[in-house]
């Protein structure tokens, strides 16, 4: 299935196990749920997603922190941790993948445009990664769904050595 994208393996491979998958999705507006019901087969493995563009819906629907948020901002590795499990928790899933960033092109050194943070949570998991992508708004929005779809894909290999 490599060739019909890492989306297709993601359905696949969470099908096999039985897993469920939600999404808390900020710049890149709903991009990794868009991809993952493109694959037929999806809505045995895709339950939702909580598009959280905004402070106020990490907050009120995926439970991150106010202090998470006051004290680190909204791009940062802790707030998509915290969103990772909060999509697996309002969502009732088995594994939540979450990210945040700045699609650009506004930047400064510490938050340049194409940051992103993406994480994935499951039982006894955590994982957030740091991003940098270069491109424009469209390319890096494009890029950190994919890179979010290979951070499960990372998940299901790391959970299975474990099992």
């Amino acid at each position: 299935m490599a060739d019909q994208g890492l989306e297709a393996d993601v359905i696949q491979r969470m099908t096999e196990r039985g897993l469920t998958l939600g999404t808390a999705e900020s710049t890149v507006g709903g991009m990794i749920g868009h991809l993952l019901t493109n694959v037929p087969g999806s809505s045995k493995v895709f339950v939702g997603g909580v598009t959280a563009y905004g402070r106020r819906p990490k907050l009120e629907l995926l439970g991150v922190r106010p202090e998470t948020v006051r004290d680190q901002g909204s791009v940062a590795e802790q707030t998509v941790r915290e969103m990772a499990e909060g999509a697996r928790r309002a969502i009732g899933t088995a594994v939540g993948v979450a990210e945040s960033g700045i699609a650009g092109p506004s930047s400064n050194p510490d938050r340049p445009g194409g940051l992103y943070y993406i994480g994935v949570a499951a039982d006894d998991y955590d994982r957030v990664e740091r991003y940098v992508i270069d491109g424009d708004r469209e390319s890096t929005k494009a890029q950190a769904s994919q890179a979010a779809l290979q951070m499960v894909l990372d998940y299901l290999d790391e959970s299975s050595a474990d099992a």
